[in-house]
């Protein structure tokens, strides 16, 4: 049953602005459905490095532990399921976390559980893994494997950081095949054109979309470490 809210003193010329917004509604959610099919549909991608990331103790209060060298292949924890690796803006010439990637990393600690069903999750910064892992501390995320980049040139190589060190945030994902190589499949960033900044991954954030319901939309909101 179609269920919509009526109330009592609404206009006709609301009723029928209300009913056009609901088709063109419909129609971006089948076009959204259309390029996420594109997207499941890419054929394989081309093999990747092996990279070495350095490794934190799960426990986010032993933020002094040693920590270990981890492959990309190791980040898999099944042949079949894809795996999933945000880029994360700290460390290099990024000297103080992105404040929009905080928001995002944020909202990933919060559903990291229910992503782990289907898919292998990561967090990858330049920075440090100290330094990482007291951001991650102040904020609470205890659900994610918080990864540090270290030497190798993963960041550099994925497009989410530049010959200087400048930083930007990306969502990488990867698969495994039977034999073990490890195949980038997917990536996508925040500058889409020249005339598109930040709204390319806007997606992975439902902030924005609860702003946009409102009169005033997300006009110029920009997240901050703390409020």
């Amino acid at each position: 049953m179609l269920r919509q809210t009526r109330l009592p003193d609404e206009s006709a010329d609301y009723l029928a602005a209300r009913e056009e917004l609901r088709l063109a509604e419909i129609e971006l959610m089948r076009h959204r459905e259309e390029v996420a099919a594109r997207r499941r549909a890419l054929p394989a991608g081309p093999p990747v490095d092996d990279y070495v990331f350095l490794d934190g103790p799960a426990d986010l209060d032993t933020g002094d532990a040693p920590v270990r060298k981890t492959s990309l292949s190791e980040l898999f924890t099944a042949p079949d399921r894809p795996l999933i690796v945000y880029h994360l803006m700290y460390g290099k010439r990024q000297t103080e976390p992105c404040p929009m990637c905080t928001l995002w990393v944020d909202g990933f600690n919060g559903v990291a559980h229910h992503i782990a069903r289907n898919a292998d999750f990561a967090v990858a910064a330049a920075a440090d893994p100290a330094t990482l892992r007291e951001h991650a501390r102040n904020r609470g995320w205890s659900r994610l494997r918080l990864l540090s980049c270290g030497d190798s040139t993963f960041k550099y190589d994925l497009g989410s950081e530049d010959k200087d060190g400048e930083q930007d945030s990306t969502i990488s994902v990867f698969t495994r095949d039977g034999d073990g190589t490890v195949r980038h499949r997917y990536s996508a960033h925040p500058r889409m054109a020249e005339d598109i900044e930040q709204r390319g991954i806007d997606l992975l954030a439902p902030v924005w979309h609860l702003l946009d319901l409102t009169p005033g939309g997300r006009d110029d909101w920009f997240p901050r470490l703390d409020y």
